[in-house]
């Protein structure tokens, strides 16, 4: 079965404390986009894994693919006897606040769950996506949503963006979760995220925030000089995704924005 991952972007992120695990209470709203790597995924005799397109960086055994394979294969007797050949094509930058390796653990779920026929409800997807890391289980149901906690806990939100024309462009930074976690001193945000997001997309810009940003764009002057040409270009919108390096901008209109940005990995399409 062949399938393919898509990016989300957030949409406001706001680190609202540190945690007794570690780990970093936040809100933000996680939204889809039609950026994708492919994968398929066939049943075997035994397990096999490869990938092309972009390098992917790290042992290969701590792909997300991987471990939700093994994660169901351990938890469901239908699998226990069962292998799959895995074949992802990488095109989502990694390290970049896309979310690809994410969608591909969670997508790689969801074709499992499919082609072994194991009878999963979302719910239980969205359990084992948690096991894979903070923002898997978004891409089980993959709409729009507002997300709090770690980021893997969501609450329907009415948020319509569709036929707005957005612009992701990706200054092949890789930033890990750490780097930018580092420079982060945790706050309530003044106006919370969902009252922000009331306001026109024209008026967001300087009220919904990235937390990431005012650490990241000071040592990274290209992101921040990338997302001074969105704006220039006439952006109702722009800002850093993520804890990464790519930036986006929306668009009333359809843009085209490559010749500005020749060096950069760069998607750009309209918003379901």
């Amino acid at each position: 079965m062949l399938t393919f991952p898509n990016a989300k972007i957030n949409i406001g992120l706001n680190i609202i404390e540190k945690r007794p695990d570690g780990f970093h209470n936040i809100e933000s709203v996680f939204y889809p986009v039609n950026w994708c790597d492919a994968l398929e995924i066939v049943p075997a005799k035994q397990f096999h894994f490869q990938s092309s397109g972009l390098s992917i960086p790290g042992d290969q055994h701590s792909n997300l693919c991987i471990k939700a394979y093994h994660l169901l294969r351990n938890s469901q007797p239908r699998m226990a006897h069962n292998g799959a050949h895995f074949h992802l094509h990488k095109v989502i930058p990694m390290g970049a606040g896309l979310g690809g390796g994410s969608a591909d653990g969670a997508f790689a779920l969801k074709i499992l769950n499919e082609i072994f026929e194991l009878e999963l409800s979302n719910t239980d997807l969205q359990k084992y996506a948690r096991q894979l890391g903070s923002d898997c289980a978004f891409f089980i149901e993959n709409r729009p949503v507002f997300c709090f906690h770690k980021g893997d806990e969501f609450e329907e939100f009415s948020l319509n963006l569709t036929g707005k024309f957005i612009i992701l462009v990706n200054p092949a930074i890789h930033i890990s979760t750490a780097e930018a976690y580092a420079g982060v001193y945790p706050k309530k945000a003044e106006i919370p995220l969902k009252e922000a997001l009331k306001l026109p997309l024209d008026k967001w810009g300087g009220v919904i925030k990235n937390d990431f940003e005012e650490n990241l764009l000071w040592k990274y002057p290209t992101i921040g000089a990338t997302k001074k040409t969105l704006y220039e270009q006439g952006a109702l919108y722009a800002s850093m995704t993520g804890s990464g390096s790519t930036v986006y901008g929306i668009f009333e209109t359809e843009k085209d924005l490559k010749a500005q940005f020749p060096d950069f990995a760069l998607w750009q399409g309209y918003l379901n």
